[in-house]
């Protein structure tokens, strides 16, 4: 679609192009379409279009009882599938004021930052990928596959993980768990300051994402962004910091803030961020208590009427999941907060006026994972 004008200044004529990106293409993260408006390759719009991926989550809550519930989280943001199922079991929990063990905690906490390491050993790769570094994949996906072999031995998968349950944990933890984490945080802090190597300091790279897609902290509140991609702007919004649950109060780690707000900057905030992981690994797994991994519970569970809500930082930003109870054993009304909705209204404000090999490494730096917004 086009649209011909005259420039008054110039006396130029001009066409202003409408083009789809997606929903599907090579430097999509998933099936996500983009309607752009174009002058020649200057971006002077961008509109999401959303839905390809949509499956009535929410909607699909309102029939299945609240043990049942957490299995379809972890198939929104399917990398921090953990993170997801525990914010559900937190608020059912909490609701329902069923005290959980110390062990639980540990262990929650634990899978938690292994599946943040995970999910930003995928967006470092694609994202070198993305920007024309073919290396990259193959290098995250090497260390990646640890933590894979991990999760498969402890949860019995690998991806869409169903581990958490309100009460506490479906089994206890493997007798290799702690052995195989340990021998991974090992193996990962040598290889982490390879991706620096290989990928931060390269000076293509730098240029490429240095002064693009500048998001002000003012707008980045105003947006309702959150996680690594708000901390590029300077904003303190780590839930495991402000609100923190599980065992996130014992542990000393730092919030990775950077105040430039380019893409840059937010890629620069989730390499850091693997390093705090890693030291929030560290402290807690040979210290974890013994005890019981699970609280008995009703077969099943009515939250009493009211209204819950709970979040997390999952490796994306704020998730939370918001409960209506009318006390019967499925909630009146469910509804999750997931942080790649947010993240993505920016995108046509940082992105205007860049060139449209420009809003590919924008994308990269919000890091999208498009089930967690379509639901």
């Amino acid at each position: 679609m086009t649209t011909t004008e005259i420039d008054n200044k110039t006396g130029l004529v001009t066409q202003e192009y409408k083009i789809n990106m997606g929903p599907q293409h090579p430097a999509a993260h998933g099936v996500l379409r983009l309607v752009l408006t174009l002058d020649g390759e200057i971006i002077e719009k961008v509109d999401p279009d959303l839905g390809y991926i949509h499956r009535g989550i929410e909607k699909m809550t309102e029939r299945d009882t609240y043990k049942q519930i957490v299995h379809l989280t972890d198939r929104l943001d399917y990398l921090s599938s953990h993170i997801n199922n525990e914010a559900v079991c937190l608020a059912v929990e909490n609701a329902l004021q069923i005290e959980v063990s110390d062990r639980v905690k540990v262990i929650r906490t634990i899978i938690a930052e292994l599946t943040r390491l995970a999910s930003h050993q995928l967006w470092w790769g694609v994202m070198g990928m993305d920007i024309g570094a073919l290396t990259t994949f193959m290098y995250a996906f090497r260390d990646r596959e640890l933590i894979n072999d991990i999760m498969e031995e402890t949860c019995g998968t690998r991806l869409t993980m169903n581990y958490n349950k309100p009460g506490g944990l479906m089994f206890d933890i493997h007798p290799n768990f702690q052995k195989r984490v340990k021998e991974f945080i090992k193996h990962f802090k040598v290889s982490l300051p390879e991706y620096n190597t290989l990928l931060s300091g390269n000076v293509i790279f730098k240029k490429r994402l240095q002064g693009i897609g500048y998001m002000s902290k003012e707008d980045a509140i105003a947006y309702g962004v959150s996680g690594p991609s708000a901390r590029g702007s300077n904003i303190s919004c780590d839930v495991r910091k402000i609100h923190p649950y599980s065992a996130y109060d014992r542990v000393d780690f730092n919030e990775i803030l950077m105040e430039g707000g380019d893409s840059y900057d937010r890629y620069m905030v989730r390499m850091k961020e693997m390093e705090e992981s890693m030291k929030i690994i560290e402290q807690l797994i040979d210290n974890i208590p013994e005890g019981d991994f699970e609280t008995k519970t009703a077969a099943v569970l009515k939250l009493p009427k009211g209204e819950y809500y709970q979040k997390v930082e999952s490796a994306r930003g704020e998730f939370g999941v918001f409960i209506v109870s009318d006390g019967k054993k499925s909630p009146y009304r469910m509804k999750f907060r997931s942080p790649g909705f947010a993240n993505l209204s920016i995108l046509d404000k940082i992105s205007r006026g860049h060139k449209i090999a420009d809003l590919v490494a924008i994308m990269s730096s919000l890091d999208f994972v498009i089930p967690d917004i379509d639901r």
